[in-house]
């Protein structure tokens, strides 16, 4: 199946169209279904055998639960790591923001397009950034820019995604019975024909040698990119992108 990229429904939908909500609803369950969360945090646990991360940045973070979940798996471990949530819409809840807190954890949403907040500082570094369900909306060319602009910035990335292909695209056909609504089944046959398989974004990821990069089908409904410093990564000592810097920058 070729490698299709199609504007999706939910994001041209504004934030408080009931479509949108419900859509966003939708998501949750379908994380929930592919088990992202879990596999985002066992990487990340993987990655960070030592010492926790003291920053996390997600790009294309929506209203945040994804990583919340991840953060409630690592929390009992982990403490004090600030989250920067990055996304278009504005539209993590003050609930959930608290959630982070509950769990000793930092928090700030930063409301920007994520390409264009990457390329607004080439000093800042970050111990990990992350993205669910994101890089399949981005362009060849695009994708090959953001991959390049997080390379700079960080010690590990991780990318869980629809992966491209028949089983994925026959359960788009059955998230009726699930309860989706007429958008995220829309979506969500884009997604899948704009998802990846094989070694497409190692591909894109900068070949300079100095990446260990894992690529694979993780289960039938995620594909799964981890790209990681050759060094132990370990938090930065000096963080010069620190969560007062990124608020309105």
């Amino acid at each position: 199946m070729k490698r299709t990229v199609e504007a999706e429904i939910l994001d041209e939908l504004p934030p408080d169209d009931p479509s949108a909500i419900g859509s966003r609803r939708d998501l949750e369950r379908i994380n929930w279904w592919m088990g992202n969360a879990g596999k985002l945090a066992n990487a990340l646990s993987s990655a960070f055998e030592v010492q926790a991360p003291r920053t996390i940045v997600e790009l294309g973070a929506g209203d945040g639960n994804l990583m919340l979940r991840v953060a409630s798996r690592l929390s009992l471990k982990w403490r004090s790591v600030q989250v920067i949530l990055v996304d278009r819409l504005k539209i993590v809840r003050p609930d959930t923001a608290q959630a982070f807190k509950d769990l000793g954890w930092e928090v700030e949403n930063v409301q920007a397009d994520a390409l264009e907040w990457l390329q607004r500082k080439p000093d800042w570094r970050f111990d990990v950034i992350a993205a669910n369900l994101f890089l399949h909306h981005f362009s060849e060319p695009r994708l090959r820019e953001l991959l390049r602009d997080a390379a700079n910035r960080t010690q590990v990335f991780l990318a869980t995604e629809p992966p491209r292909g028949r089983w994925p695209l026959a359960f788009c056909g059955m998230l009726g019975l699930i309860g989706c609504n007429r958008v995220t089944r829309h979506d969500a046959v884009l997604s899948v024909r704009a998802g990846f398989t094989g070694q497409e974004l190692s591909g894109l990821w900068p070949g300079d040698g100095s990446w260990i990069l894992k690529e694979r089908r993780a289960g039938i409904f995620s594909h799964l990119f981890v790209a990681r410093k050759r060094e132990q990564p370990l938090p930065m000592d000096s963080m010069n992108a620190s969560i007062s810097s990124a608020r309105g920058l």
